[in-house]
C-alpha cells in the first residue's frame, strides 16, 4: 500500500561534490509492491501494485536527510482471483474512484548496518495518514552512492488496515498487512 511521485530533475552534474544531492527515480519495470494479509487465520492473501512511481533523494554524506517517494496506483492493482480483486477495489478497502493512490513519503532514514536501515515518513492510503518505518536493505551501501549506479532496495512495514478505514470482513481478515517494497531506483 504504498504510491508514487516524480522528482525534481536534478542539477547540471550527477556526481557532485559529498554535499551535492543525487536524485534517482523509481525503475517502474523493475519495481514491485505487495501487500500480504491473513485470512482465516490460517492462509493468506497477497495483493500486488505493478504500477510504481516515484523516487529517492539521498545525500552520501547526509543519508538521515533522505527523502523516499513511492506512489502506487491502486486502480491498477491486482490479486489472485476475481472476487477478492472486486473487494480490495471496493469503498470496503481500497476505494479505488475515490482515492486512486497510496503513497509512502519518507524524510528520515537511520542507518542500521552498513547497507541496512530504518526510513521513518508517512503512507497516506483512502485519504488517511499514518506514520510508518520501514525496514530497509540496500543492495549496495547508500553512503557510496556516485549518482553513476542504480540503488536497490527491499523494504518492509507491517500496518493495521483498520488505521487506515478498512475495517470490512474483521472475522475473515486479519488486521494485520506486511507491505514489501523491492525497487531499482535510477539516476534521474
Amino acid at each position: 500500500m504504498a504510491a508514487m511521485l516524480g522528482l525534481a530533475a536534478p542539477s547540471a552534474a550527477q556526481v557532485s561534490p559529498s554535499g551535492s544531492v543525487l536524485r534517482y527515480r523509481i525503475d517502474a519495470l523493475k519495481s514491485n509492491v505487495k501487500a500480504r494479509v491473513g485470512f482465516f487465520g490460517i492462509a493468506s492473501k497477497t495483493a500486488r501494485f505493478p504500477k510504481v512511481n516515484g523516487g529517492i533523494d539521498l545525500q552520501p554524506s547526509r543519508l538521515d536527510t533522505i527523502r523516499l517517494d513511492v506512489t502506487l496506483d491502486t486502480t491498477a492493482l491486482e490479486a489472485g482471483d476475481e472476487v477478492t480483486l472486486k473487494r480490495l477495489k471496493s469503498e470496503n478497502f481500497f476505494d479505488v474512484e475515490r482515492h486512486p493512490t497510496v503513497r509512502f513519503l519518507g524524510r528520515r532514514m537511520t542507518m542500521t548496518g552498513p547497507v541496512t536501515a530504518t526510513i521513518d515518513g508517512d503512507l497516506t492510503a483512502r485519504g488517511v495518514t499514518r506514520p510508518v518505518t520501514l525496514a530497509v536493505s540496500f543492495a549496495n551501501p547508500p553512503a557510496k552512492a556516485t549518482g553513476r549506479e542504480p540503488i536497490r532496495l527491499s523494504a518492509q512495514t507491517k500496518i493495521d488496515r483498520t488505521d487506515f478505514g478498512m475495517d470490512a470482513y474483521r472475522l475473515i481478515v486479519a488486521k494485520t498487512v506486511t507491505i514489501t517494497i523491492n525497487a531499482q531506483m535510477v539516476p534521474n
